[in-house]
């Protein structure tokens, strides 16, 4: 998944997910649960439409694709800089 820091003003499948964009799109499919009906386009709508169904699609593919790796142990768990008590 993308962290990288540009912006689309208009759906695009060859963008960059901004850190905010990543913020709207978890929240997104929090609130709306992944059996929600029409969820991708819900998604994108909530995120402003910035991205396009399809792209909110993929992504959350990539997502799923990437947790499956990490859990097979393809891919290391990683390590994240943290603040707080626990670190």
């Amino acid at each position: 998944m993308s962290s990288g820091s540009s912006r689309s003003t208009s759906p695009s499948s060859d963008s960059e997910w901004s850190k905010k964009e990543n913020k709207m799109f978890e929240e997104a499919l929090a609130y709306y649960g992944e059996g929600a009906p029409n969820l991708w386009e819900k998604v994108a709508c909530a995120m402003g439409g910035t991205k396009s169904p399809d792209d909110v699609r993929r992504h959350f593919q990539i997502l799923v694709d990437d947790v499956k790796n990490i859990q097979s142990g393809r891919i290391p768990f990683p390590k994240y800089k943290t603040q707080g008590f626990w670190t």
